[in-house]
């Protein structure tokens, strides 16, 4: 007589090690993504290290301060900015209708670019909970914190 093919305690139990090892090795991978540091992105020097982490000079004296709130609802413009942040492994849903502070920058080392460019960090507790690299000019762009090759 065959076996009925259901979940037996044998297979739940090896389905629940499997997903602990992926959530696991996600949870590695951000983490050693980002070398293993954490800065306190609270302070201008650990802004300033993590930027550098990531290769972005920037002049301390243009800092722009302010605290802002997260939309109740993202929708257009920053639903498609979203996207942008879970590329780079944030999630502003995580913070819907919560204030968080706004730092932005010029960024000193930007190649092959006319006008200024800019980076705007969001931080709340400490953390950084979205970021990205801008130009305010009229055919400008916006992208992710890392470095683009050119």
């Amino acid at each position: 007589m065959l076996k009925a093919q259901g979940l037996t305690k044998k297979k739940a139990a090896l389905i629940v090690v499997v997903l602990a090892a992926v959530l696991l090795a996600l949870i590695l991978l951000r983490w050693y993504g980002s070398g293993g540091k954490t800065y306190d992105m609270s302070t201008l020097e650990g802004r300033e290290a993590f930027l550098l982490e990531l290769g972005w000079e920037i002049d301390a004296d243009t800092e722009e301060f302010r605290t802002v709130v997260v939309p109740e609802k993202l929708e257009g413009i920053m639903n498609q900015y979203n996207r942008m942040q879970q590329a780079q492994g944030y999630d502003l849903n995580e913070h819907l209708g919560e204030s968080c502070q706004q730092y932005s920058y010029q960024l000193l080392n930007y190649p092959d670019s006319d006008s200024p460019v800019f980076v705007t960090l969001y931080v709340q507790d400490g953390k950084l909970i979205a970021g990205d690299i801008h130009t305010n000019a009229l055919n400008g762009f916006m992208h992710g914190l890392k470095r683009i090759s050119k």
